[in-house]
C-alpha cells in the first residue's frame, strides 16, 4: 500500500489528501520533508527551532490542502507555506542579532584579514578558503532581516532566477531585485564595519 502512494504524482496525492486520505497526506510529508527543512534551516540555527518550524508548516498544509488548487507544484506551494510560517516566526519573535569581530573563529578572522583585507582575488580558489567563506556569509545572512537573507540564498546561494525567486516568496519581480540589491548592500556593509572594528 506504501509503495501504491511513494508512485502516485503530486497532484494524486493532492486529491486524496483533500478526501481526508491520511496515508496520502503522509506520502507528503515524506516527500517534501527534506526541502520544507532545508527552507526553515535557512530562518533558524537551532534544530529544535527548525523542527519546529517544519512541524508548523505541515500542519498548516495539512489544514489549508483545500486550497491548493494544482496551479503549481505541491512542493512550491509548500515552500510558500514555510517561507510566510517562518518569516511570521521571526517578525514576531524581532530576532536580528549583530555579528560583531569577537564572535568570528580564528579561522574566519584569519580568513577577513588576509583574504578580504589584503589578498587578491586569486587566493580566494582554495577549498578550505571556500568553505570559510561560505561559512562567514552564512553567519552574516543570519544578521539580516529574514526576507533579505532568503531573497540572497535563493537567488545567490540556489541559483535561482529572479522570475523564480518570486514565484517562489510570491513577491513581485521588481519588489525580489530591489531586496536582492539591498541584501547585499547590507552584506557589504557588515564585512567593512567587522574589518573596521579590527584594525
Amino acid at each position: 500500500m506504501t509503495d501504491d502512494y511513494e508512485n502516485l504524482p503530486e497532484r494524486e496525492l493532492a486529491a486524496r489528501a483533500k478526501l481526508n486520505d491520511e496515508a496520502a497526506f503522509s506520502e507528503i510529508v515524506r516527500r517534501f520533508s527534506p526541502r520544507v527543512f532545508r527552507v526553515t534551516g535557512r530562518f533558524f540555527n537551532q534544530y529544535s527551532l527548525i523542527e519546529e518550524a517544519a512541524q508548523e508548516v505541515f500542519l498548516k498544509a495539512f489544514v489549508q490542502i483545500e486550497n491548493f488548487e494544482n496551479r503549481g507544484s505541491l512542493e512550491g506551494w509548500l515552500t510558500r507555506i514555510a517561507i510566510t510560517t517562518c518569516l511570521n516566526s521571526l517578525r514576531t519573535a524581532k530576532r536580528q542579532p549583530i555579528l560583531t569581530f569577537a564572535d568570528l573563529t580564528v579561522d574566519e578572522t584569519m580568513w577577513l584579514e588576509e583574504k578580504i583585507v589584503n589578498s587578491s582575488i586569486a587566493e580566494y580558489q582554495s577549498e578550505e578558503n571556500k568553505l570559510i567563506a561560505a561559512d562567514l556569509l552564512n553567519r552574516l545572512l543570519k544578521t539580516l532581516p529574514a526576507e533579505d537573507a532568503l531573497i540572497l540564498t535563493l537567488i545567490d546561494g540556489e541559483g535561482e532566477s529572479v522570475k523564480a525567486a518570486a514565484e517562489i516568496t510570491g513577491w513581485s519581480e521588481s519588489k525580489v531585485k530591489v531586496k536582492a540589491f539591498r541584501a547585499r548592500k547590507r552584506i557589504r556593509e557588515s564585512l567593512q564595519r567587522l574589518v573596521k572594528t579590527n584594525d
